[in-house]
This record gives structure tokens, C-alpha cells and sequence, in this order.
């Protein structure tokens, strides 16, 4: 019998073919260097695993807002978010929760530990230089709740001579953006240091439908610096320092009282590289990572989370292979007015993994055991295997295990939370090709995830002592689902388009997962002609369901985008961004608003 997902992607497989005509090759991201598939960096045409970078370039020409707006333009990825860029929102990725995805910022792992996700709304742009996406299982290299994939955010470092970049802008909402940045080297030094604002009158975050409508304009301020310092002790030998902090201060509705939170992000890191020969390379990193959430509205609420992380990574080089050993040991801690989720937990991780390289054979295999203070041992593999049918074609398949750590709130919380809650656990497998001539890049990905042990809110509870339900571990899932695009490029224009069509499932009940699309893609074409680069941008999903029984309706919504930027001297540039021309309504949680067309102009000097 034909799957679901096969017959839907049959279409769009034959469009996205004809959307990258083969034409002569050309060199232009075949030389891609990644860094989040191996924890270490590797020419992505030896890559077994799915990824997708998103460069300097697209960042800058984004504009204004948050960053999930920038991801919900992406393959593979969906977005939720509880009103404009200062709110609440979730990451999505190939079906996966929230809590089931990592995000990394310069190799730092950031998060809540009561909710298990990112404060992407308190991720500033104006100090990302690219982002890595890994899709599928990565626990062997990451640890817990690595399911659907990892998200790694970079920040901009600093080379050559010294530099300063600027921006000012302004838009729709009386949105204001400022920023300012310095970067070179000097000797042995190199930095980059920055620093933005951005701030926005914004819109009513809920409908009137919501219990919680307020008609007013829920604004957001966002203030951020950012800065990386590195010291070249001797050729190979390297100590650096990271450091990221961000403050949002935000409104939201809740009634007819005022409302607001104030989301502070903290990043620090410092490393040592070293290149003890000229086949092993030796990495050890201490960092912490600090999300702190409160919430003040007729009841204040403060939760604090501090992740002290501590990495010692040997990569070893035998011939074309690399032999990782990795050493890993991190804390998370929680402080919160809540205080039966005032809590801590350890763990210690060794993994390995292995990566062959062998003519037109790739082979990746890895393993990976955490032992936690809370749940035990829990260990993990992967397998993977890439074969080049030619310097353009390569196909692979893969298999992995993963599992998700239950959050202080699952363990903890008052009349919720069960504290033998155990982790959840994915099994994946994929099959995929890759093309990539120069000009035309072509990616195909059918996956397979299926979760078992899924911690959800059931009533009754199996457990005595809880009135209204408790978390417990008693769902299954599948994630099923295909992921193409394509590039091609004619010219002065770049073609672009990805499709998903995906089955992600609730096996218990047989209903879709809460608000994921079954399908969901972006065509875009951008054009290039001397300094004038402009382009249209076009997302589409189908409906999703709000609620696990699949009665509310999220309808499905197309929006267009345009944008342009015009480098009218040496150093000045301008950029002008219409996000939603068509002033599309839609939902991306019921009864919460999204942003309407909105326009955005900026001032920029040094951006190259």
C-alpha cells in the first residue's frame, strides 16, 4: 500500500525537478565547511547526515523581529508563537516538539529547564553570523533531547583588519532597530564585539476569542551585546572567550490587567584549542548558560535555570577518517517561586564516534552514554552511510536512537509533575540523496521516528495523589515524513524550493500532533544585478489542529514576501523588507494574532 506521504510528495517532486534544470557547473557552496553534524568542522560534501546553513547574507536581509521568523522560512521547520516577535514561541523540526529539539549557541547549550525549550524570542539577530540545522537524531553527539535535531546559532568572530559595521532602522509598529559592531585582529588577538536595540510598539498578542483578550498593543524592547576574543599562543594552540547576553522586556495580554515578562539570556564560554599533532586536535570548554523568566502580571512568576557545562573533546586524524572521544559533564540547576521545582541534576557523558572516509564510501558511527543523577544511564548509537555515485550525487542512509530527559516541571511540579518519570525514547531511520554541482543543488530525505515512552498530561493518573492528571510516560508517536529543495541558479537568478509532507502522529489515538502541517514549503527567487540584490519570498502551510483531539482547526495560509538591498557605495547600503504583502490572517496558536503586512527599512554601514 502506497504511504500517505509518498503519494502526496509524488507532485512536488516532479516540480521542484523541473525548478533546477541541470546547466554547467560552477563553484559556489561545494567548498561548505559544518561544524554541528561532527562537532567538529568537516567539508559538508563528506556530511552523511541532513543539514542546511543559513548564511550571513539571509540573516541581514531579515530585517527586524525574531528569529523563528526567520527559521519558519526554512525546510523541514515549523514555528509556533503566541503573537508578535516579543512572545512566547516554539521551534518545530521535521514533526519533533520543542523540548525535543537542541539549540546551541557557539557550541553552548541554552534552554529552560522546566520547559526543555529555547527563549527564541530573546535570541538577538544582530549577533548571529550563520546557523547550522541538523535534522534527525543527534543524542549520540549531544545527549538528551537531541530527537528531531540541532539547532547551532554563531556568533560573528573577528579576522583581518579592523572593521566596524552599523545599522539603523525603522518600521510597521514603530519598530526601531540600532546597531553597532567592531571586529579584526591585532597580532595574535582577534575580536569581535557588539552591541544592539530593537523596540516595537507591536500589536494585540490574542484575539478577542481568547479568555485572555486585552485589546491593546502588546510592544517589546530588546537590548543585546555580544563578543568573542581569541589569543593565538602559539601556531595551533588557541584560548578564546565567548559571551552573549540579551534582555527582552515584553507585554502580553492576560485580561484586563497589564501584563509583562522579562526574558534575560546569558551565555559564557572559554576554550582551549589545541593542536597537540598534526593528526590530534584537542578541545576543552567550561561554560555556562543562565535563562531567567519572569512573568508579572496580579501574580508574579520568577524560574531561573543555570547550565554549567564542561566538554573535553580529542578528535584524532587516520589518513581521510577521524576518531572522536568526547568527555562531557553538565549541571542544571533551577531556581524558581515555584519551589518544588527548585531543583538540580548532574550528568556525566563519554561518547565516541568514527567517521571513514574511504573513496566514494562515507561511514559514521557513534555511540554515546549519559549517566544522570536523576534518570540513570541511558545510552545511545547511530549509524550512518554515504556512497557518491559521482562529485555531485551521493546517496545515504542512517540510523540513530535518541531520547528526551524529562523536565523539572514533568518531575516536579505541584499536582503535575511525577517524579519517576522516565525519558522518552526515538528510533530513526532515513534514506536521502544529495546533488550539488555548484549551480544546482537538489536534497531528498524520507524519515521514519518513532517515539515511544512520550510524556503528555493524563487524566486519570496512574498515579495516586494527583486530582487534575500528571505527566506520565504513556504515549507513542511516528514522525513520518519526506523533505526536498532545491537551488538553481540561471544567471542573475537564484531559484529556490522546499516541500515537506510529513505524517507526524499520535499512535495512541491516531490523531496528528498538535499543530504541525502535513504540509508545509517556500519558493523563493532572488535576483542580483551590481550593487541592486531583491528578492520574493513565498511560505505556504496547510491547516494543523490546535488541541490533541484534532477539533480546533488552524487553517493553512500563504504569505509573500519582498525585499531589497542596494549597496550604493563602497560601504553604505540600504535594505527595505515587505514581510506578508497580502496582509494574510492566520493563526499560529488559536486565538493568538500574527503580525499583518508589515514594512521595514534600514541604514546600514559596513555590512559586505
Amino acid at each position: 500500500m502506497t504511504s500517505p506521504v509518498t503519494r502526496q510528495a509524488a507532485l512536488a517532486s516532479f516540480a521542484l525537478a523541473i525548478a533546477a534544470p541541470s546547466v554547467q557547473a560552477q563553484t559556489t557552496a561545494l567548498n561548505a565547511v559544518i561544524v554541528t553534524a561532527t562537532r567538529t568542522p568537516q567539508a559538508a560534501r563528506d556530511v552523511v547526515a541532513d543539514t542546511l546553513t543559513i548564511g550571513a547574507e539571509e540573516i541581514a536581509n531579515a530585517g527586524a523581529g525574531s528569529i523563528t521568523e526567520l527559521l519558519q522560512r526554512q525546510r523541514g521547520i515549523e514555528v509556533t508563537r503566541n503573537g508578535g516577535p516579543g512572545t512566547n514561541s516554539g521551534v518545530l523540526i521535521r514533526g519533533a516538539n520543542g523540548n525535543q529539539v537542541i539549540v546551541l549557541v557557539d557550541g553552548v547549550r541554552i534552554g529552560s529547564a522546566t520547559s526543555g525549550t529555547a527563549a527564541w524570542n530573546a535570541i538577538p539577530m544582530e549577533a548571529i553570523d550563520h546557523i547550522e540545522v541538523v535534522y534527525g537524531p543527534l543524542s549520540t553527539l549531544y545527549g538528551a533531547d537531541a530527537i528531531g535535531g540541532v539547532i547551532q546559532i554563531f556568533t560573528k568572530k573577528g579576522q583581518g583588519a579592523p572593521s566596524i559595521s552599523a545599522s539603523v532602522g525603522g518600521g510597521t509598529d514603530n519598530t526601531r532597530a540600532y546597531q553597532a559592531a567592531v571586529s579584526g585582529s591585532s597580532g595574535a588577538v582577534s575580536y569581535a564585539l557588539s552591541a544592539a536595540k530593537e523596540r516595537s510598539d507591536g500589536f494585540s498578542a490574542t484575539k478577542p476569542a481568547n479568555s485572555s483578550y486585552n485589546p491593546d498593543d502588546d510592544g517589546y524592547k530588546r537590548e543585546n551585546a555580544a563578543g568573542q576574543v581569541a589569543w593565538q599562543l602559539a601556531p595551533g594552540h588557541e584560548l578564546g572567550l565567548l559571551f552573549l547576553h540579551s534582555r527582552l522586556d515584553a507585554q502580553f495580554d492576560s485580561g484586563k490587567a497589564r501584563a509583562d515578562s522579562v526574558q534575560v539570556l546569558d551565555n559564557y564560554a572559554v576554550y582551549s584549542r589545541n593542536k597537540i599533532t598534526s593528526e590530534w586536535s584537542m578541545l576543552a570548554q567550561a561554560a555556562q548558560s543562565r535563562d531567567k523568566s519572569g512573568s508579572f502580571t496580579a501574580t508574579d512568576s520568577q524560574i531561573n535555570t543555570k547550565q554549567t557545562t564542561f566538554n573535553w573533546q580529542n578528535d584524532y586524524r587516520l589518513g581521510d577518517d577521524m576518531l572522536q572521544l568526547l568527555v562531557e559533564h553538565r549541571k542544571e540547576e533551577v531556581e524558581a517561586t515555584t519551589t518544588a521545582v527548585s531543583r538540580d541534576r548532574s550528568t556525566t557523558s563519554v561518547a565516541g564516534s568514527y567517521q571513514l572516509n574511504r573513496g566514494p564510501h562515507l561511514l559514521s558511527i557513534g555511540a554515546r552514554n549519559d549517566d544522570s543523577s536523576q534518570y540513570g544511564n541511558k545510552a545511545t548509537g547511530s549509524l550512518g552511510y554515504g556512497y557518491r555515485l559521482s562529485s555531485a550525487l551521493r546517496l545515504n542512509a542512517s540510523y540513530g536512537t535518541s531520547f528526551r530527559a524529562p523536565t523539572f516541571n514533568e518531575l516536579y511540579y505541584p499536582g503535575f509533575g511525577f517524579d519517576g518519570n522516565k525519558p522518552e525514547r526515538g528510533r530513526n531511520g532515513e534514506v536521502g540523496l544529495n546533488f550539488d554541482n555548484g549551480s544546482t543543488a537538489l536534497t531528498a530525505a524520507y524519515y521514519h521516528n518513532k517515539l515511544t515512552d512520550l510524556l503528555v498530561n493524563t487524566t486519570p493518573c496512574p498515579k495516586p495523589g494527583f486530582k487534575f492528571g500528571c505527566a506520565y510516560n504513556v504515549n507513542k508517536a511516528t514522525l513520518e515524513g519526506l523533505t526536498m529543495s532545491a537551488r538553481q541558479r540561471l544567471g542573475s537568478f537564484t531559484l529556490r524550493a522546499d516541500a515537506d509532507f510529513q505524517d507526524p502522529k499520535d499512535d495512541t489515538t491516531g490523531k496528528s500532533l498538535v499543530r504541525r502541517a502535513r504540509r508545509h514549503g517556500n519558493v523563493g527567487v532572488d535576483y542580483e544585478a551590481g550593487p541592486l540584490h531583491t528578492g520574493v519570498e513565498w511560505q505556504v502551510s496547510s491547516y494543523r489542529f490546535d488541541d490533541a483531539s484534532n477539533v480546533n482547526r488552524l487553517g493553512g495560509y500563504g504569505l509573500v514576501n519582498l525585499y531589497a538591498t542596494w549597496q550604493f557605495s563602497r560601504d553604505w547600503s540600504a535594505l527595505v523588507r515587505w514581510n506578508n504583502v497580502a496582509d494574510k490572517q492566520y493563526e499560529l496558536a488559536r486565538n493568538y494574532a500574527t503580525a499583518g503586512s508589515t514594512v521595514f527599512a534600514a541604514l546600514r554601514y559596513g555590512f559586505h
